[in-house]
This record gives structure tokens, sequence and C-alpha cells, in this order.
């Protein structure tokens, strides 16, 4: 099976199934020295952890990780760092209804009709439960990334059709939103999505939404112009996450309802430099959010992901089973109303490992004297 490691320098990959025994993370390329203790990688775990309220799956489990390698007293030897997570609170027997049967909305019959069989013990390896492991690994990226003062913060801008506070409004507190299960900036705003989460729970109905992501402290210059395109790789690790459906950056795609005269992103003049000798950039707006022709200009990187609602519903639902034949199913389990809360540490960790990977390699951008 192809398809499990993601980056080219820093680089990760990972392992494991929603109800096997364990999933993981084997972190390769991270440079040597850098601060990392197992608190780093628990603490971010636990803000992707299932059983914490608001839109969450009761699945509860302690998502405790065990670093296997790659750390010595606090700090990386620059060897593959791996992570071990042991599944806990798994139970199987809650998806045997379903072993012949392909639900609406999974990649059961796309992965079936790929490998020509699948774990259909809650989807498997295209699990959301596979998150965890990018979660680790960003949590190492993470602390790579805070040498150079890059910070990342992500939080819930929409959930069931009601858009919260925007970043330009008063009311918006990135505090507020890790101070409320669904993670949104607002309380107010977070109390009117609580209660759209309580009715469509009532219904056996789920929903979509959108995360939105801003990245301080990114150098100008990183990406590159063609290929590697700072955007383009975002676009496809966000795009990577089970259920994302989307991406935009900055104006995103209201700028196709735009102008040029609006959208253009004025340069200030300052008296700083680069080491390049350029003149160090100061926007006015940032309508590209952070990225033009693919490279970052030292704005804050702004970007927001889409997300589907979540397919595994409490409703009866028309699909067909391995003989073809019509069949009506209804899911069991423990299962999310809306991904959005827990993937707000998802996209933060993705974008990490794209920028830890983008740091080192600029490395190569330029000669430098031995």
């Amino acid at each position: 099976m192809a398809g499990n490691r993601f980056g080219t320098l820093f680089a990760v990959t990972t392992f494991g199934e929603s109800h096997g025994p364990a999933l993981g993370c084997v972190v390769d390329g991270c440079p040597a020295g850098v601060p990392l203790e197992l608190e780093h990688i628990r603490s971010a775990l636990r803000r992707r952890r299932p059983g914490s309220g608001g839109a969450s799956t009761a699945r509860a489990e302690a998502d405790e990780p065990e670093l296997l390698s790659g750390v010595f007293e606090g700090k990386t030897l620059g060897t593959p760092i791996a992570v071990l997570v042991r599944n806990t609170g798994s139970r199987s027997e809650d998806y045997d209804n379903l072993k012949d049967c392909y639900r609406p909305g999974h990649a059961d019959w796309t992965w079936e009709a790929k490998y020509g069989l699948r774990d259909h013990r809650g989807g498997g390896r295209s699990s959301g439960r596979e998150t965890l492991c990018r979660v680790a690994a960003g949590a190492v990226a993470a602390q790579f990334l805070s040498r150079y003062g890059i910070v990342i913060r992500a939080w819930s801008s929409a959930i069931g059709g009601i858009t919260a506070a925007g970043m330009d409004d008063p009311a918006f507190s990135l505090d507020e939103a890790e101070a409320n299960p669904l993670r949104v900036p607002c309380a107010q705003d977070a109390a009117r999505i609580a209660e759209r989460i309580s009715a469509l729970r009532a219904q056996g109905d789920s929903a979509g939404g959108t995360v939105s992501c801003a990245v301080t402290g990114v150098p100008p210059g990183l990406g590159e112009p063609v290929f590697g395109k700072l955007d383009a790789l975002l676009a496809s690790a966000m795009l990577s996450i089970g259920a994302a459906k989307g991406i935009e950056f900055g104006a995103g795609f209201g700028a196709a309802r735009s102008t040029g005269s609006a959208q253009n992103d004025r340069l200030m003049p300052t008296a700083e430099r680069l080491p390049s000798q350029a003149p160090a950039a100061r926007y006015e707006t940032n309508n590209a959010g952070g990225v033009l022709g693919g490279i970052a200009t030292g704005m804050a990187l702004l970007f927001t992901v889409a997300f589907k609602p979540v397919p595994s519903i409490t409703r009866a639902q028309k699909t067909i089973d391995r003989t073809g034949a019509e069949r009506e199913i209804l899911i069991k389990g423990r299962h999310d109303i809306c991904v959005v809360p827990r993937a707000v540490p998802v996209v933060e960790a993705m974008a990490a490992l794209v920028l830890a990977d983008l740091m080192l390699l600029r490395r190569a951008d330029r000669h430098q004297p031995c």
C-alpha cells in the first residue's frame, strides 16, 4: 500500500487502523537538538482526543503516546522519532452488521474496489482515527518551527451553516476558541452552534463546516515558484485529511467575484532589507493570504478548509451489499456529529509538517560558502 509517507526532508510515515492494536508515526529528518518532551505530543493529542463533548463521538480513549525512539534527555537526536498510541476503547462488534454492506459517504466501496478486501471495523485505515498519527508528528514539527518564531493557530470558523466571528470582528478570540469544545472563537456563536448541533443529534443527522488557520512568523521566500508552491503543498496536505473537500487562501473564492484593483495587495515602503539585499516588503492588505506566485510574502498565512458532514448518521440509509443487492442499513457505533472541532489540531499539524519540510528545503535555495 503506497501513500503512507508525507514530506521530503522532514517526513512522516503513519501506520495503524481504527480497531487494530495501535496507531503511530515515524518522523524522519527532524534535526538534532530540538527540545522535545513527551508532554508536547501528549498535549497535542489531548486536543484531538475523542469524547471531549460538543460535537464529538462518545468513544473515549486516553490516546496516551509512547515515545519509542529519537529523543534523549529532552532533545531530538536527529534519528527517526517513533510514536505509538494503543487503541483501548474500540468496540468492533458495532460494525458486524456492516461487514458485507457499503456505507454511503464512506470509503468502503472504493477501498474494496482498489484492494479487493477491507477492514470493515470503523473503516480501518480510512477512519478519522488515523489523524492522531498526524497530530503526533505535527507536534514534533511545531517544536522545530518554534525555533524560528513560526506559530500556527486554527479554529472552527463555521459549523452547520452558522458562520462564526471572523478575525476582523471585535468578538473574535483564539483564547475563547480553546475554551469551548466546539473551538469557536466567539462565545455567543459557540452557543448558537451548540444548539444547532443538539438539534441535528436529535434528528439523527450531522453537520459540515470549515476550519480556518492563521500562521504567523513565516519568512518571506518560503516555497517554490512552480511545482512546490507553498499554497499547493498546503492544499495537498489539507485535502489529505479525511472529510476535507475544499480549501481557499486569503480572499479565496471571493477573489473570483472581485477585481484586480480591489484584490491587489499594495506594497508599502520600509527601510528594512532582506539578506538577499531586496527591500523588505510590507503589505497594506493580505488578500493573497500570505502567498504570491507560490512563495510566502512574509504576511500571515491565511487559509480555510471545508469539511463535509459526517457520513455516519443514525438514520436508515439505502445502499448495496457485496452481491449488488439493495439493502437498508442503520449505522451503529459512536460517531462525531461534526468533525470540525476535532479537525482543528489536525489542520495545524498538517500545516506544521509542510512548513517544517520547506524550512529545511530552503537551505538549498542559495549558494552559501562552506
